[in-house]
């Protein structure tokens, strides 16, 4: 049985859609939504407006970082600004699935480098990030019904994908 290796290994950068040196809202009609959090640690000015937010160690660190991002996304909204709050958007969703690495895995890694990329044991993880993954879970969903979101969303992937 051949293993699935992780998808970061051989990355093709020349065909990924998001670049460091574009200011994303100078030049917002460069950006795609794509798939999840894609882009989430690129996208420039928002990347150092929203990142320096998101924490998630602790209970009490997410609800604060969940809620800041949350702020963020809904001033990027009222500000008309799409990219602005499908970042933000990302950044939520990005809290809860590193959130629950960390709770699924001892220090958050999946793939045992030294073993040819194999598995590790699921389960060896913190129960605190568990809980930190639903907070930002909550708000992540929060901010994927928000119905403003939902329709410049849609216009958006339409228009420009």
């Amino acid at each position: 049985m051949k293993r699935r290796q992780p998808s970061y290994l051989n990355f093709d950068y020349s065909n990924y859609p998001w670049r460091p040196d574009i200011d994303y809202r100078v030049q917002p009609e460069l950006y795609r939504v794509g798939k999840g959090d894609q882009g989430v640690l690129i996208c420039e000015p928002y990347k150092s407006e929203i990142g320096t937010n998101w924490r998630f160690k602790t209970r009490e660190i997410a609800e604060a970082s969940s809620t800041k991002i949350y702020q963020q996304f809904l001033d990027y909204l009222s500000a008309g600004d799409f990219v602005g709050a499908d970042m933000a958007r990302k950044y939520l969703q990005m809290g809860y699935t590193r959130a629950r690495r960390y709770a699924n895995y001892k220090g958050g890694k999946k793939y045992d480098a030294e073993k040819h990329y194999a598995p590790l044991e699921r389960g060896t993880g913190e129960s605190e990030k568990a809980a930190a993954a639903t907070i930002f879970y909550e708000r992540w969903k929060a901010a994927e019904a928000n119905k403003l979101y939902v329709n410049l969303k849609k216009q958006w992937k339409h228009e420009r994908g």
